[in-house]
């Protein structure tokens, strides 16, 4: 498995697929909430495995604050420590980009994930889409 930038319009396309599956079809997520139109000004980092992508996020870059979101991983590959991964390779894009801290908004099941790689809790929960979110920062 490689985690890395999308290389390809294919990548970027596999990677909203794959979005898609997760948060539309799994989550009941709107198509409208998840493909918001922000996409094009994004970096997409992928998780490559045997040609396929099977994990995603994307960076949304505002002065020094990465803001991180849309972190998916493939049903059948949850618990390989795929969103560990794709979350290390956010740090160094982040850093290479200059950013001094990323952001985002946390499903409250997914606590644990963003603690263990760094990111801290602040303001109270909140509900998007339906889902029970929590903010959360990492200083690099």
């Amino acid at each position: 498995m490689e985690v890395r930038e999308a290389r390809t319009d294919d990548e970027v396309t596999a990677a909203l697929a794959l979005r898609s599956r997760v948060f539309c079809d799994e989550q009941g997520v709107s198509f409208e909430a998840d493909q918001d139109g922000r996409d094009p000004e994004a970096t997409h980092i992928v998780a490559v495995d045997d040609g396929t992508v099977i994990g995603t996020c994307r960076l949304l870059f505002r002065g020094p604050v990465a803001r991180l979101g849309r972190l998916a991983v493939e049903s059948g590959r949850r618990g390989d420590g795929i969103a560990a991964a794709i979350l290390r390779e956010a740090d160094r894009v982040a850093v290479d980009a200059g950013a001094d801290a990323i952001a985002l908004h946390a499903q409250t099941y997914a606590l644990s994930l963003y603690a263990h790689a760094g990111y801290r809790e602040y303001g109270g929960k909140f509900v998007e889409e339906g889902i029970e979110h929590v903010a959360m920062e990492k200083r690099l």
